[in-house]
């Protein structure tokens, strides 16, 4: 063989991929070691907010008793600053991970472009030496061997091309993977930065909360005792209210402008929640409800968890009834009227982040779990209305709001058993 072809051996062979890959330098070793660090971090705090859920729901909230209630807000309090250090670190965590694709995506880059160079290179000398037949090669050659190897170093050659050519589809295949997930990243870096930023204002409300509560009772458990007894009685008038209004609305559904029940016409509203009651006349509705009736269902996680929109639709109305009958109520609520023919309400919410006129889509972030208004512990009731039994908006009442005698403008609706469109997640 002559030297020529060794050396086109030689060069097909380095295109083959014998040369090695950019490696990757000292600083991705350091990325990925700080990403394993933060991700080390963020397993610990979880177990450990997981462990004070485990005590929140310990506390009894039933007890009527000053020392539980500064117990229980205390505890939420420590909760929130792990949720808040637990955002940091995730926002950390993405950073890097962003900064470590980044990485990977000019490495591939950089292979991509000497892939296509190789190949290039390739296909230049496959047309050469494939204008010639094999008569010429024959003849050219001073032996048979000779023309042997050299028809066999084409068909090396257009072998060798194929493979080149498959290695390229899947380094850009691998780029576009790529770079799909360093977009995907930033996003959730952008829903981790907005979580951490309304978290923070979740946890000086709760340290707010908890100066007011000292305030109000001075740490004394009677004077606490007496604020119960006249809340409990604040409570059972409003739950009459309310029950008395939308008993007459649920008249007025017309299940012709409903969708047909089944699970999935609406999300989930938190997601990991855990359904804690049920709707209707449930045991715990009977005995704790003037109306003995439970206009929704009430999902547990913990104080500060993301709510969100259970379908696509338009919010007509968001609130604080704590503005009017602290403890008493839904607390701070947001209402959204859907194009199906229903509307859902979301109550007791540490903080929403939407307004009036707000158009959601469903699974996007609304608010926080909170315990506001009627709410021994941090859960969200969500209630499902019929929107054909919704009031017009009028002068100082949004749509679907009635005045109430103790309790200010009312979200109030034909209500219907939410999980006749809802289904829990296993």
């Amino acid at each position: 063989m002559t030297h020529t072809w060794k050396f086109l051996l030689l060069f097909i062979a380095i295109g083959f991929g014998t040369i090695p890959a950019i490696v990757s330098g000292q600083a991705s070793v350091e990325l990925r070691s700080l990403i394993d660090q933060k991700a080390s971090a963020l397993k610990e705090l979880e177990a450990q907010r997981k462990e004070l859920q485990k005590q929140l729901d310990e506390v009894s909230k039933s007890s009527n008793k000053l020392s539980g209630e500064i117990r229980y807000v205390n505890s939420t309090i420590t909760q929130l600053q792990m949720l808040v250090r637990s955002n940091e670190l995730t926002v950390e965590k993405l950073d890097l991970e962003i900064n470590s694709l980044h990485e990977d995506i000019e490495e591939t880059e950089q292979n991509i472009t000497n892939k296509k160079q190789t190949v290039g290179r390739l296909f230049s000398e496959l047309q050469q030496k494939g204008n010639e037949n094999f008569l010429v090669i024959f003849l050219r050659n001073r032996s048979l061997a000779e023309a042997v190897g050299e028809i066999q170093a084409i068909s090396n050659l257009n072998n060798g091309l194929l493979v080149q050519l498959e290695e390229l589809s899947e380094l850009q295949e691998n780029l576009s993977k790529k770079v799909y997930e360093q977009e995907h990243k930033k996003q959730s870096k952008k829903i981790e930065s907005v979580n951490l930023i309304d978290r923070q204002y979740i946890l000086e409300d709760q340290k707010k909360e908890k100066q007011t509560l000292l305030s109000q009772t001075k740490d004394q458990e009677k004077v606490y005792e007496v604020q119960i007894n006249e809340l409990k009685k604040l409570q059972d008038e409003i739950s009459s209210d309310i029950e008395k209004i939308e008993n007459e609305l649920r008249k007025n559904i017309d299940p012709n402008l409903l969708p047909l029940p089944r699970a999935g016409v609406l999300l989930w509203p938190v997601p990991e929640g855990r359904l804690t009651q049920a709707y209707g006349r449930t045991s715990f509705a009977i005995k704790t409800y003037k109306s003995q009736y439970h206009n929704g269902i009430d999902i547990g996680r913990f104080l500060g968890a993301e709510i969100v929109a259970a379908e696509d639709g338009t919010v007509i109305n968001v609130g604080n009834q704590d503005n009017y009958c602290r403890g008493a109520a839904y607390g701070k609520f947001v209402v959204i009227k859907h194009t199906n023919g229903l509307t859902t309400l979301y109550g007791h919410m540490s903080r929403y982040t939407v307004a009036v006129g707000s158009v959601v889509k469903r699974g996007e972030i609304i608010g926080y779990m909170g315990r506001t208004g009627w709410a021994t512990g941090a859960h969200l009731h969500f209630t499902v209305f019929a929107s054909n039994t919704l009031t017009p908006a009028r002068s100082g009442f949004p749509e679907g709001t009635q005045a109430s005698r103790v309790c200010g403008p009312m979200p109030v609706g034909g209500d219907i058993d939410p999980m006749k469109y809802i289904e829990i997640p296993s």
